[in-house]
């Protein structure tokens, strides 16, 4: 029996993702995920960045943040130091290099999505589910775009999602949450399409050392995760019928 109460070892947190949480938003999606929950907007721009421009071509990018109440103390806003931490660009990145890997820009067109990751509570995995909700807010606007006929076509290849998994008290386990990744030996986030590609593997060994095996397993226990929060988000973006 695992902290929060799940019985195994390749079982996710509950998780629900509600689409279009934000009305205001091109496209958005709020996630849960345990006790972590991100709010994800997507918002369309008419431009790209000035390197982009005349080529035809669109662009995606992300920007995170946690919410000064998200985690047991309070944090401060970015804004009240003057500039984003090491933690946050690190992760924004992330998201962003992880959601451009399925997007084919030429179909896009000269526009700009920004794809926005705001912590409401953190409990573990927050950059796993800014990735996973991220890409339901991706996907809810660029078919908004297609109906506005602001685009003839779903400009995207395939689906994203990420999920984090780890070694702890020498056990492989999927999905951590806080308590498990704080004493874990080893740390591993993992952004994968829906057919299976894998677009970015972190992984910390804090302790011992990381056997080529373990690798392996841990990677089969988040190709499960991944298979499963891939059904949450067809259900979101109207993929996939609901589970009765």
């Amino acid at each position: 029996m695992r902290n929060d109460g799940r019985g195994r070892a390749d079982e996710l947190r509950p998780t629900a993702i509600t689409p279009g949480f934000v009305r205001s938003a091109t496209g958005s999606a709020l996630i849960e995920c345990g006790g972590t929950r991100v709010i994800c907007t997507a918002s369309a721009v008419e431009e790209v960045p000035r390197w982009l421009a005349g080529q035809g071509r669109g662009w995606v990018t992300a920007e995170y943040g946690m919410l000064p109440a998200s985690t047991g103390e309070r944090k401060p806003r970015d804004s009240t130091r003057g500039r984003p931490d090491g933690r946050t660009i690190e992760i924004q990145r992330l998201i962003g290099r992880a959601l451009r890997g399925v997007v084919d820009f030429e179909a896009l067109g000269e526009r700009t999505i920004y794809i926005d990751c705001d912590v409401l509570e953190a409990d573990g995995g927050t950059r796993c589910a800014s990735i996973t909700g991220g890409f339901v807010a991706l996907e809810l606007a660029c078919k908004r775009l297609v109906e506005e006929r602001k685009l003839e076509k779903l400009p995207l290849t395939g689906s994203v999602a990420a999920v984090s998994c780890g070694v702890v008290d020498g056990t492989p386990l999927l999905d951590l949450d806080y308590s498990e990744d704080s004493r874990a030996d080893v740390d591993m986030n993992v952004v994968m399409t829906g057919d299976g590609g894998l677009v970015e593997v972190q992984a910390t060994a804090e302790r011992t050392p990381l056997s080529r095996a373990s690798l392996d397993e841990l990677l089969a226990l988040a190709a499960r995760g991944i298979e499963e929060l891939r059904e949450l988000q067809a259900q979101a973006t109207g993929g996939l019928p609901a589970a009765a």
